[in-house]
């Protein structure tokens, strides 16, 4: 590797590792906008959104930038592909938080918010896999993303106990039906975000381990 595009990999890694950064945060206070039903910061998740597609852009035109002046090979060309993955997961990441503050606006804003379900150990829980996800691009450690993906399960078990829940509380509460679905879609969209985490946990490890695990039973590292 020329000591030129060294410096654009590290310059890139650091840029993925930035908005890496800004989408955990965004997804810490969506999450936290909720249980405090604070509208203030909600909004401020929202306005945030244009800011992650601008960063998904430039990290994309990087990758674009080094594949064209470059040819990588090797394990820099599998870390420009799992940038490019990563760098698209992350933005989705972003949109998601958008949609659970513009959740959480909505909830803030009606008189009786019915939330009969405790999003906490949830919330945390997403926003666990996401950051040690992101943490574990940032050591190329392909066994702790091992770790990540046979975690995902849990999630979505939490979701079907919101979803159950929901099953009960709109018949006994026709007049909270729009309250209610808006509950329903935070547990999905967090759901969700626990699925773009192991997708970059899986990119970790082809990054790492040059082994695509995408449709491969959940397994430990050696």
């Amino acid at each position: 590797m020329t000591t030129h595009m060294q410096k654009e990999i590290e310059k890139l890694k650091k840029k993925v590792i930035t908005m890496g950064s800004v989408v955990e945060d965004m997804v810490y206070l969506a999450t936290k906008s909720i249980l405090t039903k604070d509208a203030r910061m909600a909004q401020q998740i929202i306005n945030r959104d244009v800011e992650v597609g601008q960063m998904e852009v430039d990290i994309e035109e990087e990758c674009l930038k080094i594949l064209a002046l470059h040819q990588p090979v090797a394990i820099d060309l599998r870390f420009i592909v799992a940038v490019l993955k990563i760098n698209s997961d992350l933005e989705r990441v972003g949109d998601l938080a958008v949609n659970i503050a513009e959740r959480s606006l909505y909830l803030s804003n009606v008189n009786y918010a019915c939330i009969p379900y405790d999003y906490t150990r949830m919330a945390h829980k997403v926003e666990d896999m996401l950051s040690r996800s992101i943490e574990a691009l940032v050591n190329m450690d392909a066994k702790a993303a091992y770790l990540i993906r046979t975690e995902d399960e849990e999630i979505d078990a939490l979701n079907r106990e919101i979803y159950e829940c929901m099953k009960v509380e709109i018949p006994k509460h026709p007049d909270q039906v729009s309250c209610l679905l808006h509950v329903l879609s935070i547990g999905r969209h967090l759901e969700r975000i626990a699925d773009h985490a192991t997708n970059i946990a899986e990119d970790v490890v082809y990054l790492v381990d040059a082994v695509i695990i995408r449709h491969s039973p959940e397994v430990y590292a050696d």
